[in-house]
């Protein structure tokens, strides 16, 4: 919740003028190795919402014809926004010239037949906005144009008292809110596992830009059947609209307010179920829609919509388009015109709930002021999804519709990101004025459960708000990237808000969070009444157990006057600046308390940083047992308690234990594989033959030891496993104990993607025993999964080269993708389209000799002969000929197997083109394998 500018007044005057300086500091950078959503540590109950879609972050994908990741580098030294800070993982990649694209592999495990794809294009010199098409493609071949605009996007700060306004004007300057969602089913087939989806600037496609945060893959479940007996707004005159939105009404578009209207009031009378089929329902002009005691049903948000077209500019206050008591919605979509938070925009929100026992089920709200402001008791908000919206996403309070309680309330499992204010919060209201100075009170709110929930990159407010109340239980969340305040904060809001008088947040992970509103330096997590402006009242009996803050933008815990504050077993990693603060600026703690205990600071980076500060005499602190104070300390020592063994392998990310400094260095976290080791280095998933986890997100000055048992002294080749999107000069070496390099530098040349594997190979000279490698990073831009340690006097036989290895095609048929045809199942297989020729072809990752390879069908095929032609390229353009174009029997009784071979040539693509098939019109193969010798 972002504080009201009267409530700030006395902070912003000498803030603002503080705040125009230097840009938040962004560069183009190589893609990020890995989703930027890092998962939580291993805990009892993940943190997060279970999602219906897989997030797949741009930053993380192959940058195709020169596009350039952008990402935030720096903790941000001005108030104002910027693109890269409002992102989700603080990172996007720009497509700015054709041919231009960003590409994922599907590795979602299922199909996918629909997209949603967070984005940003220009605005217009006047501020109104712009549309433009791009472009999708599924593997390599044109699918649809995908429909964006910059209506409801783009406001700016630079003009005197614009600071978190709507001011529309480009000639201000400062902008913020970038980015916009636009979604869509996939024309034609969905996306197979192991297929790619690619969204390409094309000539076609007139953005200047094109700044993709993240796509959302989904497979979507057929629309739900209407329930038996109930009433459906279609059979009291409501209209459906078939044309798409794109920031503004579908043109002519029926106007259905008062038939839905006169739908529930018949629903009500009869007790019915009120249905709204698939299509878009018109809500056009000022008026929303009553319901008492009702079930409101659709066939789920991505068929059922219901939209808000308000004349603008609007002179109309707004309620919200659904004003809901004691009643039950579930399965569509609300979204509207609307341009800003102000009424001239059209500002309303989605839902105004309140009464007993109300449930809100799989809603998709966009483009409101809120998604939910509710109130009462015993209610529910569940399974929501809330994408760019203006205000806050869901907002759990004891005001809404005129109550005047708001107890025993559930948020859980919802997904909110990109919010003007804050993604979740409890509001509790002590009283109201109006206009006449009467004042109205609220009881205090109650017992509010906020659990499993996801919050991601609000570009206003923070990540989960709790203000006032007492009894509430905030768990297992997930928050990442706030663009300018607190990620996780409980507190007090406003000099009407009420006292918080006992919470518990426990569980809850909060990643590259905080920010620097008003230039304050805001840290990641908060406790304290002056966390939005208002240095008052109450904040007693917090407790913040098990709770883990990664690269926090400032302090990762922060403290204002509070008391009787209970921090215990909270990990923080990599912050910022500090990691606990007492009294940090702008945020005073003249007086309060606070235990801290068992709680883990790793990773300080920033000159003068410390894992623990108190800057107020009078903030009475008891601490034991904190990693800073006498807490237990792991020394440095093989992962797992075992050395490597050498000659073998070893796995990056079994580097030493013993901490920053000790088994290893890292610049900042982004890393996601916290599940398998929860201390701040970059690991990942990998999709790498053997599965596990490769170290990523490398960078100059980083390193990693590994302690190793070498079986007898001499010279060793080392075999980097490793993934390069391109070719990286110098990428590392290893050094012994004392530092000395035993490799030299080593170049990475390009495999083509983060997750695309590829070798290459070093010498050095080892003696016999136990003993310290150090891996050092000394140039970004590549991934590890493993380094094998061989003696030079042996020859370690290569196996099959094209193993798990990309393949793409000429075209293929259905599910039967390039991906089968280089996967561990013979039975899975690649088929064209029926016209010849066709081609197929696999990258090895890196020009390697290959001498052989064998073609085959699944087991239990008839007899057939394919006219095969085998062709070679190191560059994936220029191909020459290994095999010349031959009939090619494949016969159940010898296996269904055809084995090439030819005089050893080094190659990285393999090309297999077929031009005749005597057993099906198409071209057809389950695997190829590829050897050396």
């Amino acid at each position: 919740m972002t504080p009201p500018p009267a409530a700030l007044s006395r902070a912003r005057t000498a803030l603002i003028a503080a705040a125009v300086l230097a840009a938040t500091a962004t560069t183009a950078l190589p893609a990020a190795a890995a989703p930027a959503l890092p998962a939580a540590p291993a805990a009892a109950t993940p943190a997060g919402a279970t999602l219906p879609f897989t997030p797949l972050e741009a930053e993380a994908a192959a940058l195709v014809g020169g596009a350039s990741t952008v990402a935030l580098t720096a903790s941000p030294t001005t108030a104002y926004s910027s693109a890269a800070v409002e992102a989700s993982g603080h990172a996007y990649v720009r497509l700015a010239a054709t041919g231009q694209g960003v590409r994922w592999t599907n590795t979602t495990g299922a199909a996918v037949n629909a997209v949603n794809v967070r984005e940003s294009i220009p605005d217009s010199a006047t501020g109104t906005g712009t549309t433009a098409t791009l472009n999708l493609y599924v593997d390599g071949v044109f699918r649809q144009a995908l429909n964006l605009n910059s209506k409801q996007s783009w406001f700016y700060e630079g003009g005197d008292g614009h600071y978190n306004g709507s001011n529309q004007n480009p000639a201000d300057g400062s902008p913020r809110d970038f980015f916009d969602e636009s979604r869509a089913f996939v024309a034609g087939a969905p996306v197979a596992p192991g297929s790619t989806i690619e969204l390409r600037k094309d000539a076609a496609n007139s953005a200047a830009f094109y700044d993709i945060d993240v796509l959302d893959a989904e497979n979507v479940a057929p629309p739900a059947a209407q329930p038996a007996g109930s009433l459906s707004i279609s059979d009291c005159g409501a209209v459906a609209s078939t044309t798409p939105t794109n920031g503004a009404a579908a043109p002519g578009a029926v106007d259905s307010t008062a038939a839905i209207q006169n739908c529930i009031n018949q629903a009500q009378a009869t007790n019915r179920t009120l249905w709204i089929p698939p299509g878009t329902f018109y809500l056009r002009g000022v008026a929303g829609l009553s319901a008492q005691n009702i079930t409101i049903a659709g066939a789920g948000p991505w068929y059922s919509t219901v939209y808000r077209d308000v004349p603008l500019p609007n002179s109309t206050p707004l309620a919200a388009m659904f004003n809901l008591t004691s009643s039950r919605v579930q399965g569509f979509r609300v979204d509207s015109n609307a341009l800003s938070r102000e009424m001239p925009d059209g500002a309303g929100g989605a839902m105004d709930t309140t009464g007993a026992n109300w449930v809100a089920d799989g809603i998709w709200s966009q483009h409101v002021l809120s998604g939910y402001w509710a109130s009462g008791s015993g209610g529910t908000v569940r399974n929501a999804r809330v994408t760019a919206v203006w205000a806050d996403g869901i907002n759990v309070n004891n005001v809404s519709l005129g109550a005047d309680h708001g107890n025993d309330l559930t948020v859980t499992n919802n997904f909110v990101r990109g919010t003007g204010d804050d993604a979740l919060a409890i509001n509790s209201v002590n009283y109201n004025t109006d206009s006449a100075g009467n004042r109205t009170y609220y009881t205090p709110m109650a017992r509010i459960t906020v659990t499993r929930n996801t919050a991601v990159a609000p570009w206003g407010g923070k990540g989960i708000g709790i203000y006032g109340g007492s009894g509430h239980l905030v768990e297992n969340n997930l928050v990442a990237d706030t663009a300018r305040y607190i990620g996780l904060g409980a507190g007090r809001f406003g000099v009407n808000g009420s006292d918080l008088l006992g919470a518990t947040v426990r569980g809850n992970t909060v990643i590259r969070s905080g920010g620097n509103g008003y230039s304050q330096g805001q840290p990641a997590l908060h406790v304290g009444n002056g966390g939005d402006g208002q240095n008052v009242g109450i904040v007693d009996n917090v407790t913040v157990t098990g709770n883990t803050v990664i690269s926090s933008l400032y302090d990762g815990v922060g403290f204002s006057a509070s008391t009787n504050t209970l921090v215990q077993d909270n990990t923080v990693t990599a912050p910022g600046r500090n990691g606990f603060a007492i009294a940090p600026p702008f945020y005073p703690a003249a007086t309060g308390s606070a235990t801290l205990t068992g709680n883990t600071v790793t990773g300080l980076s920033a000159p003068g940083a410390a894992a623990f500060v108190n800057n107020s005499p009078a903030f009475t602190v008891t601490a034991a047992n904190n990693s800073w104070n006498g807490g237990p300390t792991t020394p440095q020592g093989p992962y797992g308690g075992a050395p490597a063994q050498v000659p073998g392998t070893i796995q990056a990310e079994n580097y030493d234990t013993g901490g920053p400094g000790a088994g290893y260095f890292v610049n900042t976290v982004n890393g996601t594989g916290n599940t398998y080791r929860a201390d701040g280095v970059d690991l990942e998933a990998t999709t790498d033959t053997g599965g596990g986890y490769n170290l990523g997100w490398t960078s100059n000055g980083q390193w990693q030891r590994y302690t190793v048992d070498v079986a007898a002294p001499g010279t060793y080749i080392a075999t980097f496993r490793y993934a390069a999107p391109a070719a990286t000069t110098g990428a590392l070496h290893l050094s012994n104990a004392a530092g000395a390099s035993l490799t030299g530098p080593v170049n990475l040349p390009a495999t083509g993607g983060w997750q695309t594997w590829g070798e290459a190979t070093a010498q050095l000279t080892l003696p016999a025993g136990r003993q310290t490698i150090t891996l050092a990073q000394d140039a970004g831009g590549w991934n590890l999964n493993h380094l094998r340690l061989a003696s030079s006097g042996t020859t370690t036989p290569s196996g099959d080269l094209a193993a798990a290895r990309p393949a793409t095609a000429s075209s293929h048929y259905d599910v039967y993708s390039p991906a089968n045809l280089t996967d561990a199942d013979r039975n899975t297989y690649w088929e064209s389209v029926g016209a010849f020729p066709q081609w197929i072809q696999t990258d090895l990752g890196t020009a390697q000799q290959v001498a052989r390879i064998v073609l085959r069908l699944p087991t239990g095929w008839g007899t057939r002969t394919q006219t095969i032609t085998l062709t070679g390229s190191t560059d994936g353009t220029t191909f020459t000929t290994l095999k010349a174009q031959a009939a090619y029997t494949f016969d159940p009784a010898t296996d269904n197997t055809v084995t090439l071979t030819f005089p050893a040539t080094t190659v990285r693509h393999l090309r297999v083109n077929i031009s005749a098939n005597t057993g099906w019109p198409a071209a057809q193969l389950s695997q190829l394998q590829a050897y050396n010798q």
